[in-house]
């Protein structure tokens, strides 16, 4: 894998003037990571998951759900059988959607329980967002399209919010294990209303360019996350840019194995950590996790082959 990979990127490389008068560099570019990002998710990992005694579904809540749950395809849609998925989404007519398929909390999420303005989108309700819009924000993301029109904001709607902690109270749940939020900025908020719900793992969208007004800087998220006892593991680029800048990415958190209360949350679940582990393709650190805390299914873990690193 690592040497066709290589192969194909000098190629590229040789290729690249071509590319940039057909202004095709950056999509190709985006397919090579792409292909080296899910290089895990086709692995034969199917026996060790068979192998996990999982004693139920795994909950999961999807914050900003409008789509579907793991509508971006995140892991292979064989896997959603074993989630339990509450979607919450404020926006009335998606939020009715996904009602009828899934538990849906029809609210925002905040820090604290309060009344928040949400300002919904044009063209693109993906891009809505309990901030405003900034159009020099998304001139610059993509200066030549008349980018901002599709998400300048048509009207401005009030909406209940309440917390993470609060929503699962409600809903009786005991334990979360995955937790997925993208919001477009309020992931920050969102994040202080998590009480003592920790997920086995995180996928939080998160924008290094501040493309809304007033809305916390990224590294707010990851010190917040950091002081949770998480570390990162991924990140995927989910956004073009016309510059080199980085601009939002989706990035993966799981608790810190290294400190104390980590290895607690880890150990309590083991097996739903490493069914998550698996279908999002982080194999070599499973297995570096498998050994330090010595799983009981280590000597399976460690036989799986990462294609990532191939």
């Amino acid at each position: 894998m690592k040497k066709l990979y290589n192969f194909i990127c000098k190629i590229i490389i040789k290729l690249l003037p071509l590319l940039r008068i057909l202004r095709l560099q950056t999509f190709v570019i985006n397919q090579l990571n792409e292909v080296r990002f899910e290089s895990n998710r086709y692995g034969n990992i199917q026996k060790v998951i068979s192998e996990l005694p999982l004693k139920r579904k795994l909950i999961a809540l999807d914050v900003g759900a409008q789509g579907g749950f793991n509508m971006d395809n995140f892991f292979l849609k064989k896997y959603e059988k074993f989630f339990n998925p509450i979607m919450v989404e404020p926006i009335p007519s998606e939020a009715e959607k996904l009602k009828k398929k899934y538990t849906t909390i029809e609210k925002g999420l905040w820090s604290t329980n309060c009344i928040k303005k949400l300002y919904v989108t044009k063209k693109k309700s993906g891009g809505t967002s309990m901030y405003k819009p900034w159009k020099e924000g998304f001139d610059l993301y993509n200066p030549y399209d008349n980018y901002f029109e599709h998400y300048d904001f048509a009207n401005e709607i009030d909406v209940e919010c309440t917390t993470i902690k609060d929503c699962l109270d409600n809903l009786n749940i005991k334990e979360l294990d995955y937790l997925k939020i993208d919001t477009q900025g309020a992931e920050y908020e969102i994040l202080k209303g998590i009480g003592n719900y920790f997920p086995l793992l995180m996928k939080i969208e998160v924008q290094i360019f501040t493309m809304y007004k007033d809305m916390p800087n990224w590294t707010e998220i990851l010190n917040y996350i950091y002081k949770l006892d998480y570390m990162l593991c991924s990140w995927k680029k989910i956004g073009a840019h016309e510059t080199q800048s980085p601009v939002e990415m989706d990035m993966i958190f799981v608790p810190n194995f290294l400190t104390e209360k980590g290895k607690k949350l880890i150990l309590s679940r083991e097996n739903e950590f490493a069914f998550l582990m698996l279908i999002f393709g982080q194999v070599r650190l499973l297995q570096t996790i498998s050994k330090k805390l010595e799983f009981k299914l280590n000597s399976n873990i460690s036989k799986i082959r990462d294609k990532f690193f191939d």
